[in-house]
């Protein structure tokens, strides 16, 4: 015997309709709501499909929040980061303002210590490359501090790849390192590699050269005996 209020073909009435909603706002279950009513679940879909149990997390709900907790905590992260990162930047600078970088003797340890670091360690002539302009640019500011360099002895050679305007590069570096286009030798053109990982750099590779084998030795004696008074084995 059917029990439901309502024949096969005819429409439910509001008062069920309202009903399931209120039952639904009480936190029960489309199961429970079913039981209780008669209806079918599919019907009664239609009239609550879009209400939500209170309290009720569905799996869909618990995949939003995490998006948005993770957001949350990638910008307090960041944020973290970012301030973490300004108190240091904010306490070095404030202790290099000590530093004693006038003092010619300060400046020839840096000098050194930075040759041998990424200098070339081979003879007869001081050879320092690099394709960051502001390491090529402190070396050999420091190099002219330090030492009364003759300037007719500096040259420069430049490595580049094809993508590089070889003018402008030229024109860059002379004019950062105050060296005359004149000394500049025959720019190496690079071919990109197939096989290695690539990444384009600013104005190519920047090989600064001074001839003098006696400048390198002292460079070099200087860095190594610096390094011995540290640590007494190296």
């Amino acid at each position: 015997m059917n029990n439901n209020p309502r024949s096969r073909n005819s429409k439910w009435p509001d008062e069920i309709k309202n009903q399931a909603r209120l039952l639904r706002k009480q936190n029960l279950s489309y199961g429970a709501i079913v039981k209780k009513l008669g209806v079918s679940r599919s019907t009664l879909f239609t009239w609550i499909g879009g209400m939500k149990r209170p309290g009720y997390i569905t799996a869909s709900d618990m995949r939003l929040h995490m998006k948005r907790i993770q957001k949350l905590a990638t910008i307090a992260i960041k944020r973290e980061r970012v301030e973490r990162l300004e108190a240091i930047t904010a306490r070095v600078k404030k202790e290099v303002s000590l530093f004693p970088i006038k003092n010619v003797t300060y400046l020839k340890s840096m000098l050194s210590m930075l040759y041998w670091a990424e200098g070339s360690k081979g003879r007869g002539q001081i050879i320092f490359a690099n394709t960051d302009p502001r390491l090529a640019l402190l070396f050999l500011t420091m190099l002219r501090k330090v030492y009364k360099i003759d300037e007719s002895k500096l040259r420069v050679r430049l490595h580049l790849h094809s993508y590089h305007d070889v003018g402008k590069s030229r024109k860059f570096w002379s004019d950062l390192l105050q060296i005359s286009e004149s000394k500049f030798g025959k720019i190496y053109m690079k071919e990109r590699s197939k096989t290695k990982k690539f990444r384009e750099n600013f104005a190519g590779i920047c090989f600064i050269k001074y001839y003098s084998e006696n400048l390198r030795f002292e460079v070099l004696e200087v860095a190594s005996h610096i390094a011995k008074r540290i640590v007494p084995v190296a």
